[in-house]
């Protein structure tokens, strides 16, 4: 039983099935309309959500499945009872369990002592969803994958770590701009390398903003993750030179700005530049959920 933890287990010629099936489903959305008929999952969030939990819950609808939203109201995961019991207890009742959480490690422990498919909506390591969407959103205005350079900018974090997987999978060259240690986690760097060494994509982790003159998309963050209550002020002197705004976009030729959400706007980005022509951030916001409609439908229908 195969789950999507990290973005690893999954190959190239998988990822691109995926890409083109999320691609299919927004444009043809009457032919899935019982894709997931009579099934059901459960949304485990540990963290607050507005996109992941809509387009999950609504992903599911559209596919003719069931989401049933479970937060820490109900008591905090692995105390109240074990993440294995949690695990054994829902794979009983449901055919799939997606997870919000904190650790990474309850995801593998989900996975490890559950008997479906475990969709990783979030930890601190990982965000591979908002990874599938943010590539169906770069194909949708670019042919070749292959072809394609993404600059990220800001701190060092899942969605970067996530962009790096995803862009070795793909052939995609990724360039992560940071300030001297606020890079992204190192032995998700090295895995990455390992994969691109296969595809031909080109990784690199540099604090130069000039670097990224001649890419085609530049993508951004927050500049203090979820959970950390670092108030973005103290944080500012260090991070608004890697601020995503009409001067770097002139200064390195790039054509086209993403950002995962939520936004706070003239810290990380300008709203001149979020609310301007070279934004696709909405177009990324509503492929999380065709994305995570072929993720599903990719785990939840194994063996049929």
């Amino acid at each position: 039983m195969r789950s999507l933890i990290t973005g690893l287990e999954f190959s190239t010629d998988e990822y691109f099935e995926i890409l083109n099936l999320a691609k299919d489903m927004k444009n043809n959305p009457a032919k899935y309309r019982t894709n997931l008929q009579g099934k059901g999952i459960v949304s485990l969030f540990e963290k607050p959500s507005l996109r992941t939990r809509i387009t999950f819950e609504m992903g599911m609808y559209r596919l003719g499945g069931h989401s049933v939203y479970l937060d820490q109201k109900n008591g905090e995961f692995g105390t109240r009872e074990t993440v294995t019991d949690y695990a054994r207890n829902m794979s009983r009742w449901c055919d799939g369990i997606v997870a919000r959480v904190f650790e990474n490690k309850t995801l593998v422990d989900l996975a490890q002592h559950g008997t479906v498919p475990v969709i990783n909506a979030l930890c601190n390591l990982y965000h591979p969803c908002q990874a599938f969407a943010d590539f169906q959103t770069i194909a949708e205005n670019y042919d070749d994958l292959s072809k394609v350079k993404l600059a990220y900018f800001g701190d060092g974090n899942n969605v970067t770590n996530s962009l790096l997987i995803t862009g070795a999978k793909c052939g995609t060259d990724v360039l992560c701009v940071c300030p001297k240690g606020n890079g992204p986690d190192v032995q998700v760097y090295e895995a990455a390398l390992e994969v691109a060494k296969k595809t031909g994509a080109k990784l690199a982790v540099t604090d130069d903003p000039m670097a990224a003159k001649g890419y085609d998309v530049v993508y951004t963050d927050t500049w203090v993750s979820m959970g950390d209550d670092t108030p973005l002020d103290k944080v500012k002197a260090k991070f608004m030179p890697y601020q995503i705004n009409s001067k770097l976009l002139n200064d390195t030729g790039i054509k086209h700005v993403l950002h995962c959400q939520p936004a706070h706007r003239e810290y990380e980005i300008t709203s001149e530049v979020m609310d301007g022509p070279c934004s696709i951030i909405y177009d990324e916001a509503e492929n999380r959920m065709h994305a995570q409609m072929a993720v599903l439908s990719t785990l939840l229908n194994q063996g049929v």
